[in-house]
């Protein structure tokens, strides 16, 4: 049977199993090492995002961020595909990576905000205490990434995954898949699903980047498991966002 693989590519078995044999160095990948890299990552998407998020506190025009929220985007999935394909390249390109993540989650935040007022804080408390809630049981070995477990998930965010790229692609043809973006019970039941599943996707990095420092891979590769943790961070975030936005729209 092939081996499982997370539905992010930054995380995956084959990746830790590659890098020990292509690395002999005497620093190995530790959890606390990674741990260390995944905050210094998140102080970057802060640092970065407070760039568009006072620049639209001051002219309250989204139209002056949108280059910042479209390219910023773009370039940040463009310096992800360099590191999952040349995992070498994490400890150069992951701060890269968080410091465009933070110019675009900090216009769309601030826009959010604007519109939805208290939104972000919700967001980020909410983030934040799945992903600590979802450690320490993972720690307390109270849930466990076993193998179906990881194919139940990683089959519901490529289902996910698939409707978002179909979405895209009827947004340039002209027509509109329904639930992503409208606040109809349907709708909101969908965000809800997407943030679970999210969420859960927390519990197969937790476990990968486990399995990478048993395996005693090289130092370097706390910077990707760090990069990856902080990419389903990212999502997990955005999709809350998105769920609360639905739910004040709706009053």
């Amino acid at each position: 049977m092939a081996l499982y693989k997370s539905k992010n590519p930054a995380l995956s078995t084959e990746v830790f199993t590659k890098a020990k044999r292509i690395d002999t160095s005497s620093e190995v990948m530790t959890i606390n090492g990674t741990v260390n890299k995944a905050a210094l990552l998140g102080l970057i998407v802060l640092s970065s995002s407070l760039i568009t998020w006072n620049l639209y506190q001051e002219t309250q025009d989204f139209l002056l961020l949108k280059p910042y929220v479209i390219g910023g985007s773009i370039a940040a999935f463009i310096v992800a595909l360099v590191i999952i394909f040349i995992n070498t390249t994490a400890p150069y390109l992951s701060p890269v990576y968080c410091g465009l993540e933070g110019l675009a989650l900090g216009g769309l935040s601030a826009f959010m905000e604007a519109k939805f007022p208290g939104i972000v804080l919700q967001s980020v408390i909410l983030t934040f205490g799945i992903l600590f809630s979802l450690l320490t049981i993972y720690r307390l070995g109270i849930i466990k990434a076993t193998e179906n477990f990881k194919l139940i998930v990683a089959s519901s965010t490529a289902g996910i995954a698939i409707y978002y790229i179909a979405s895209l692609a009827g947004g340039v043809l002209g027509f509109q898949l329904p639930y992503i973006h409208d606040n109809s019970t349907g709708g909101i039941i969908f965000s809800l699903f997407v943030v679970v599943i999210a969420s859960l996707n927390l519990v197969i990095d937790f476990d990968f980047i486990e399995k990478g420092a048993e395996s005693k891979s090289p130092k370097y590769m706390e910077w990707y498991a760090a990069f990856g943790l902080m990419v389903t961070i990212i999502w997990l975030y955005l999709e809350i966002l998105r769920l609360l936005a639905k739910s004040r729209s709706r009053k």
